[in-house]
């Protein structure tokens, strides 16, 4: 079986459950308490999807919910899957490619990072408005799927500008700040050293992460509109450099998530 038949298959699994979305929203660590907020939700674990990885990750439940809010059909990952768990690309981004199959033209991700730009806050949201693949590998990589996307897709713009600018006037309605960043991706799963936060730096990143830039790819090969909002929950800086503990990275990606989460559920009536 080919990556295209085992996309077709779990989406062919999920719309026998009426499963239509107009978006898909992907939850990172600590973040995973949205779908609650859906109505007319239905669950399914990733182990029931034709095909899904499982989650592995800390922080991350493993179920895609399905429902509506303020009647737009929404899917949400409560969980998402990391090239440092052992998947390849292609196995990270197969929600994604399966989502746009059921119909879903918007991708709203969420995550958490670290923050190399001393402008930034600790538990913070900021708005990705380009990024830096330093992963060494892209989901796009192998036969392409004609179906979904051309074979070189145009990278020049990979995140809305409309979404970034909506989501910064439901921001400032509540009277919070969101700074736009850059962000560069990692394989992970280690963390980074001080002369790489330096180098990536240098690089022109403002954030790092282990993740959203496979996703981001793999969208807007297939057409999809994104926005990428993401919690910075730890603080690199070199010269101040404090050992992170997934615990504490956790603890921040919570206390900001009511928050963000009426962000991306705010961006869902322009999905």
């Amino acid at each position: 079986m080919n990556e295209a038949q085992r996309i077709q298959a779990a989406a062919e699994f999920l719309r026998a459950h009426a499963v239509a979305p107009r978006a898909l929203i992907v939850l990172g660590t600590g973040l995973g308490g949205m779908g609650e907020r859906l109505e007319e939700r239905r669950a399914f674990d990733y182990g029931d999807i034709p095909h899904f990885p499982q989650s592995t990750a800390p922080g991350h439940a493993g179920q895609l919910v399905y429902g509506t809010y303020e009647g737009v059909p929404a899917l949400i990952m409560e969980g998402r899957f990391h090239y440092y768990e052992g998947y390849t690309l292609a196995e990270v981004v197969r929600p994604i490619r399966v989502a746009r199959l059921l119909g879903a033209q918007t991708l709203l991700i969420t995550s958490a990072v670290g923050g190399m730009n001393a402008q930034y806050r600790l538990g913070e949201i900021v708005a990705i408005e380009d990024h830096i693949n330093g992963m060494g590998d892209s989901p796009l990589r192998g036969p392409n799927l004609d179906d979904l996307g051309p074979r070189f897709p145009d990278m020049s713009a990979p995140y809305s500008a409309r979404l970034i600018d909506r989501v910064e006037e439901l921001a400032h309605a509540n009277g919070d700040r969101l700074l736009r960043a850059v962000l560069v991706a990692v394989a992970g799963p280690q963390l980074e050293t001080r002369a790489e936060y330096r180098a990536l730096r240098q690089l022109g990143a403002d954030i790092v992460g282990m993740s959203t830039v496979p996703e981001n790819i793999a969208a807007v090969h297939a057409g999809m509109e994104v926005c990428a909002l993401s919690v910075v929950t730890d603080l690199c800086f070199p010269d101040a450099l404090e050992p992170a503990h997934v615990e504490s990275i956790i603890k921040v990606a919570n206390e900001a998530a009511p928050q963000l989460e009426n962000l991306v559920l705010g961006l869902l009536a322009h999905a």
